[in-house]
């Protein structure tokens, strides 16, 4: 980050075209189920929490009862690994899957994680608890992260290769990210794509996850309270999704929550709505990231909103022409991830020129040069100017078209006290030219706003050079 307090979220992300996802086969959506298995690591006094559950169950709105056992919330819980989890293992064993496996939980299951790996599902780390986070001790949580791949390897026999907490601190990411074991990590919710993050040496992949398509909204108000509801939303975004083409959908389920008889029949119905189309990739979410990595790898490039000072004003301080401190000023705004394109450079830098003193907005129209006038003729032009000009063939003008462009250009400079500024890359010869006619009997004021209009309009050209 700069060397002002920068805002770290990014609020672009690919912008309006995503990568190419080339998912195999030339699908044109990649499917990926999530089972959660936490029956066994909710919060339990017999697993030395303060309190019992009080979170996604039946019992909606629930709280957490200090120093005791909740032997209705433990019997809901339990009902996932004894009769959900078996119902969902029937239904989902065909396709692969991916296990978010609370490694206390797994310890706890060893008849199904037995079945899960019979099946070849990905087991995928889920924690150590079933239990929050966000006001945990980032030593406490770096702690217990480390003893869920421990425990983790132990139960599985191989250490987990994706991370979810869910129930997540603001440090979980990173702290995932610093472990340095894991391909993909899944705690957020950002985009139907994967993409990668960086965090100091380490590209870290993110392979997002859903809330949205998840069963816990049976379990949360303005939830679905109905199997109808759920598969009409799974199949409403598959829809869009497939359509689109080159996404991801996520399905998040709970082995005590569709697992429930009468919703388990709305995933069964979904999985044989998408297996009803071509070009459906079902995968696991480490396959996902896999191939996300071979497709579209990550690269380092010099950041805007990770340049010094120095380096920012050095790299933008022409794009306005000869006016250094409009970039200098620029950098003092809060840069962040979604300033790391022409488009954002360009907002960050007309903000600073829209923001000037009329003065100071009159010296950067004034440092522009004339068209095709004595700099040009003297090679004197900065290059950007020189190629712009050249561009629209203004370096190849007729003896009478220079004329007639010098006699305009000391017409209007007379009348309007700066040069006449043309993006010259919208226009041609010919246009520019017939602009000059118009402009030039405009009064100053129009004149003065047209002119930083076509400024601005210039900045962005030149930024998508950079950025291109």
């Amino acid at each position: 980050m700069n060397d002002t307090t920068g805002y770290p979220r990014d609020m672009t992300g690919y912008g309006a075209t995503p990568p190419a996802a080339n998912w195999p086969g030339g699908a044109r959506i990649a499917v990926q189920i999530v089972l959660n298995y936490e029956e066994g690591g909710e919060n339990n006094i017999l697993h030395g929490d303060p309190a019992s559950e009080a979170f996604l169950s039946e019992i909606v709105g629930a709280a957490a009862w200090p120093d005791q056992r909740h032997a209705n919330m433990e019997s809901i819980y339990e009902y996932g690994a004894r009769a959900g989890f078996w119902r969902l293992y029937r239904m989902l064993s065909p396709l692969p899957v991916t296990v978010y496996g609370v490694a206390s939980a797994l310890a706890r299951a060893p008849e199904q994680v037995k079945a899960m790996q019979e099946a070849g599902w990905e087991i995928a780390s889920h924690g150590l608890k079933w239990v929050e986070h966000k006001d945990m001790p980032e030593d406490e949580e770096r702690a217990m992260m480390t003893e869920a791949v421990r425990l983790h390897t132990e139960v599985v026999g191989s250490r987990p290769r994706g991370w979810y907490t869910g129930r997540s601190s603001e440090n979980t990411i990173r702290l995932a990210a610093e472990e340095g074991g894991f391909k993909y990590i899944a705690d957020a919710y950002a985009d139907d794509v994967p993409y990668w993050t960086e965090f100091g040496e380490r590209d870290q992949l993110i392979v997002p996850y859903t809330l949205d398509c998840n069963d816990m909204r049976f379990a949360t108000p303005q939830g679905f309270n109905s199997g109808t509801q759920f598969y009409d939303y799974l199949k409403a975004t598959f829809d869009v999704l497939y359509a689109e083409g080159g996404r991801m959908m996520s399905l998040g389920l709970h082995c005590r929550l569709v697992g429930r008889p009468g919703r388990a029949q709305a995933l069964q119905q979904f999985i044989e709505y998408a297996n009803s189309h071509d070009g459906v990739w079902f995968a696991t979410r480490e396959d996902i990231a896999d191939h996300w990595a071979e497709q579209n790898p990550p690269r380092r490039w010099a950041r805007p909103s990770q340049m010094d000072h120095g380096t920012f004003v050095t790299t933008f301080g022409g794009i306005f022409e000869h006016s250094s401190w409009i970039a200098d000023r620029a950098f003092a705004l809060s840069l962040g991830p979604t300033h790391d394109s022409a488009t954002g450079v360009h907002s960050a830098l007309c903000r600073m020129f829209r923001s000037a003193s009329h003065d100071e907005r009159l010296g950067v129209l004034t440092a522009h040069p004339d068209l095709a006038g004595k700099l040009a003729a003297a090679g004197k032009l900065t290059d950007e100017s020189t190629s712009e000009q050249a561009g629209a063939g203004l370096d190849a003008l007729t003896d009478q078209e220079r004329s007639t462009f010098q006699a305009l250009n000391t017409a209007y400079v007379a009348k309007h006290g700066f040069p006449f500024i043309i993006a010259v890359r919208d226009h041609t010869k010919a246009s520019i030219m017939a602009a000059f006619h118009t402009r030039i009997d405009h009064d100053t004021d129009t004149e003065f706003a047209t002119a930083c209009r076509q400024v601005e309009r210039i900045a962005e050209f030149r930024l998508m050079d950079y950025f291109a």
